[in-house]
């Protein structure tokens, strides 16, 4: 919840206007944290103190895959309050275990989706997300940090030139999208 890049993009974005909700789910188990993303979703649209028309899902690395999950299921349930997925460096494959892709929920998502990973992420070779990207029914946008590792860490750049970078990739892409 507190990652240095979430805790930048959800200011970023607040600042901008739009409510950001940040949670954490501890553990590797996809189960419990899908259960766990479902339950905020339901909080927020049964909010009487925020009123919630329209939704950008998102998270970082399993994070993401989390939210991957939750927007195939609410969608495959008619659920029109989803406006789209945004996957900050995505785990598409464990570490040097390219063949072993991470994209069962991807390819059964129809709303609009951001991924913005690094070329150097060694969870998430290039080529391989294009690859599954092009697979996709819902209109995607991949972003690129060059040189960024899974971590968003790239040599020769500081963390808040890549933070700022990718911030000003989110926002514009949920103007864009809504």
């Amino acid at each position: 919840m507190n990652f240095r890049h979430l805790v930048s993009i959800t200011t970023f974005l607040a600042s901008n206007g739009i409510l950001c909700v940040r949670f954490t789910c501890k553990g590797l188990n996809l189960a419990y944290r899908v259960k766990a993303y479902k339950a905020v979703v339901e909080y927020m649209r049964k909010s009487k103190e925020y009123k919630v028309n329209g939704l950008f899902l998102g998270g970082r690395s399993m994070g993401a895959r989390a939210a991957a999950a939750v927007v195939k299921q609410l969608t495959e349930n008619n659920d029109d309050d989803i406006r789209g997925l945004i996957c900050l460096s995505y785990p598409l494959h464990p570490p040097k275990q390219q063949k072993k892709l991470r994209t069962s929920d991807l390819q059964l998502v129809q709303n609009p989706v951001l991924f913005l990973s690094g070329t150097a992420d060694e969870m998430c070779e290039k080529s391989l997300l294009e690859g599954e990207v092009s697979k996709m029914v819902a209109p995607t946008k991949v972003y690129w940090i060059d040189g960024a590792n899974h971590g968003m860490g790239v040599k020769g750049r500081t963390e808040e030139e890549i933070m700022d970078e990718m911030n000003s990739q989110v926002l514009s892409w949920i103007q864009e999208t809504v």
